[in-house]
Order: C-alpha cells, then sequence, then structure tokens
C-alpha cells in the first residue's frame, strides 16, 4: 500500500503542477475566495481519481488470469508516456506555459457569467465542472487508471488524492506569484523521466 500511495503522491504532484487545471485554479483563485476554489477544485480532482481507480479495478478484474499481460501493457503506458513527453519537452518553447495559461484563462472567461454577485454554490460548481472537464482524458487520468489496475487501490487513491491537493494549495494560495515562474518544458521532462522511472520499477517488480 505504502508503495502505490507514493507512485499515485508523486505520479501527480509532478505532473499537475503547471497543468492547465493548476493555471484554471490560480485565475479562479483570484477571482474568487481562495477556499472555496480549493474545495472545488479540490472535490473535482479528488472525484476523477475515484473514478479513475474504479476503472482501473474494472480492467483488472476483466483482465483476471492476464495479470501477466495487464502488467506487460502498464511497463509500456509508462515508458511510452515518458518517451512522449521528453519528445514534447525537446520540442517545446521556453515560454511553453504561456499558451496553457491562454487555454486556462479562455476556459475560465466562458464560465463567467455574472462574476460580481455569485453565490457559493455557484462559485464551488464552477469550480468543480472546469477542472473536471479539463482533467478528463489528461494523462495522469490514463496513468492512475494503470496504477490501479496492477496496485493497492486504496495506497494509489489516498496518493493521487494528497498529490492533487498539495497542486491546488499551491495554485490558490501562491499560484499568483510563481504562475509567471513556472516553465512547462521542465516540468514536462521532469514529468517524462519520472513516467519512465515507474515504468522501470514496474519491469524489476515483475521480473
Amino acid at each position: 500500500m505504502l508503495s502505490a500511495f507514493t507512485a499515485g503522491l508523486l505520479l501527480i504532484t509532478i505532473s499537475e503542477l503547471g497543468d492547465k487545471t493548476f493555471f484554471i485554479a490560480v485565475i479562479l483563485s483570484m477571482r474568487h475566495s481562495r477556499k472555496l476554489v480549493f474545495v472545488g477544485v479540490t472535490a473535482a480532482l479528488a472525484a476523477m481519481t475515484v473514478l479513475s481507480v474504479i476503472f482501473g479495478q474494472i480492467l483488472s478484474v476483466l483482465t483476471q488470469g492476464s495479470e501477466k499481460y495487464v502488467h506487460y501493457a502498464e511497463i509500456v503506458l509508462f515508458i511510452a508516456f515518458g518517451l512522449k513527453l521528453l519528445y514534447d519537452a525537446w520540442k517545446m518553447p521556453i515560454h511553453a506555459e504561456e499558451e496553457v495559461i491562454e487555454e486556462a484563462q479562455e476556459a475560465v472567461e466562458k464560465a463567467e457569467i455574472d462574476s460580481q454577485k455569485q453565490s457559493i454554490m455557484s462559485i464551488l460548481l464552477k469550480s468543480f465542472v472546469l477542472t473536471f472537464i479539463a482533467e478528463w482524458g489528461d494523462r495522469t487520468q490514463i496513468a492512475t487508471i494503470a496504477l490501479a489496475a496492477s496496485n493497492n487501490p486504496i495506497g494509489v487513491t489516498l496518493g493521487a488524492i494528497l498529490g492533487h491537493a498539495i497542486c491546488a494549495a499551491i495554485a490558490v494560495i501562491g499560484g499568483k506569484l510563481i504562475a509567471g515562474k513556472i516553465s512547462e518544458k521542465q516540468i514536462t521532462f521532469l514529468g517524462g523521466i519520472l513516467f519512465i522511472i515507474f515504468g522501470i520499477f514496474a519491469t524489476l517488480e515483475g521480473s
């Protein structure tokens, strides 16, 4: 369980920092209550994590008796993701985070209807929906599914939710100060290295 918790925590914390959902939280926290934005964003990411772990467990049940092939698929997935991220980082311009910030800004602007008079529930709902949509189909969701398919589901869930909460807290508390200092290129590179490390560990565990 501890190894699954650690894997989920590291995977999410590094991969999500500087992601689109991170900047959505930053922008929302500059316009609304930080506490409400944190609760809405974290709830969305926690819900996505639980769904991903459930998908992973369903996959594990459906492939019962073929654990070896699921394990090989997990290795291939992590290494492929890692190599893809390294390639993306290599091709990425130095200030690529500006494009991510613009996408997050556009998503928030579309959701803003009456920014002067918004209820607590509307802020929570907006934070939840924007984050959930942005996170759906993200590489971390797929990686969480892969982790949950062959690791302790409770450990993966707790680690991933904690990782999401850490990133959300950084975004709403100090996101405005560090938003312009985050290098999407460097974060993507670190994420690629992390995925490859997970692939190597998965290979060693199966040997």
